[in-house]
């Protein structure tokens, strides 16, 4: 099964390293492409998201933003649910 969370990174990126921390705390599985060095891939986020910081996360199709976007849903006690609508969350804890 395909991860509910895609989160496009970069090689040197703490707020992508902090993203993928909260998530693998909170259990979420998700997919990493790294768009380092992809310039296209890099101008197809611009495009979508209208942002050009990484890490850019979509939890299913929706784009939601970057580490202060997910870790302000997590706050909110929104994350899991927003993630659970859009896949599983996976019940390990991890």
């Amino acid at each position: 099964m395909t991860a509910p969370v895609t989160i496009y990174t970069t090689r040197v990126c703490p707020y992508c390293v902090a993203a993928k921390r909260l998530l693998s705390q909170r259990g979420i599985a998700y997919e990493e492409i790294d768009v380092t060095g992809d310039d296209s891939k890099r101008a197809w986020l611009t495009e979508v998201t209208g942002r050009r910081t990484v890490p850019q996360i979509f939890i299913g199709t929706e784009a939601v933003g970057g580490y202060d976007d997910i870790a302000a849903l997590d706050h909110r006690g929104e994350l899991r649910s927003r993630v659970a609508a859009a896949g599983q969350v996976d019940g390990s804890g991890a």
